[in-house]
């Protein structure tokens, strides 16, 4: 429960949703779009983001889509972890979902949440990178964007200011390729990752995403065409995998990042044996 008062807003479209922001603006409010609201009634508990207005995205037709539909897997952005784990449309993002905290939460978390807020791992972010997804947005005056989310995003979602997700498309081919999922951490099974890392493997090669190294995910294609260079030995390849990280990584109650590095040099062996062997 969120101990103040605010308004609530429940549209039953997406037009409807825009025009909400916009009355809500006019009237000086600074109204928050609500999926599953996991982040934000924990933040409104704690006292560090409390909203004076929410727009509830959860009774939108499009935003509540799991289905495969002209080709491609359609996920609304208020669809759980839990509900794309259980329809086993998309294998490798339905894994990587059910790693991300207990199941309880899982069954709160949404697809769209998970995307757009402000914890850094955004580790659904991975298997969506890898598959070059389309991501639909509505904006505050009733048009919408559909964009590749690598364009999208760059360490964190690109959104205008009262734009909203509302759903994401994947072309069915790439759910359905071979993939590995890894995550690593400090103590438990269930934490923020050390290092979580995805793979895809399409027409032989290896994509490669990743999330707890930094502050935000990242795909890196200098360091998949090094992986997948077949002149390169595999010591070649992970020395030259960590000299194109991008900056030095994190370091966090999690672990240093002298540690994320050694760990990812680790995985990343155990990734490219794996595939190399198979």
């Amino acid at each position: 429960m969120i101990a103040d008062n605010f308004i609530y807003c429940k549209p039953d479209t997406l037009r409807e949703a825009s025009a909400a922001y916009r009355t809500l603006l006019r009237e000086d409010k600074t109204p928050f779009y609500y999926g599953g609201g996991s982040e934000i009634i924990t933040m409104a508990r704690a006292g560090s983001r409390i909203p004076d207005a929410v727009i509830d995205i959860k009774g939108i037709p499009e935003c509540n889509t799991l289905e495969i539909n002209d080709g491609d897997v359609v996920i609304g952005a208020a669809v759980t972890l839990n509900q794309i784990q259980e329809s086993k449309l998309f294998p490798l993002l339905g894994i990587t979902g059910s790693r991300i905290a207990d199941h309880t939460n899982q069954c709160r978390i949404t697809l769209g949440g998970n995307i757009c807020g402000t914890i850094i791992y955004k580790e659904t972010l991975l298997p969506l990178l890898l598959t070059d997804s389309t991501i639909l947005t509505m904006g505050p005056r009733g048009r919408g964007r559909n964009l590749s989310v690598s364009k999208l995003f760059d360490r964190q979602i690109k959104l205008l200011k009262g734009e909203f997700i509302y759903q994401i498309r994947t072309d069915v081919s790439l759910t359905k390729a071979v993939f590995t999922h890894v995550k690593k951490t400090a103590n438990e099974k269930i934490d923020y990752p050390l290092l979580t890392v995805c793979t895809l493997e399409t027409e032989g090669k290896l994509r490669l995403a990743f999330s707890g190294m930094y502050s935000h995910p990242f795909r890196s294609k200098n360091i998949e065409d090094v992986i997948n260079c077949s002149d390169l030995t595999i010591e070649e390849k992970l020395d030259m995998a960590l000299s194109l990280l991008p900056d030095f990584p994190l370091t966090d109650s999690e672990g240093s990042g002298e540690y994320r590095k050694f760990v990812f040099r680790n995985t990343l062996r155990e990734i490219i044996e794996r595939h190399e062997n198979d």
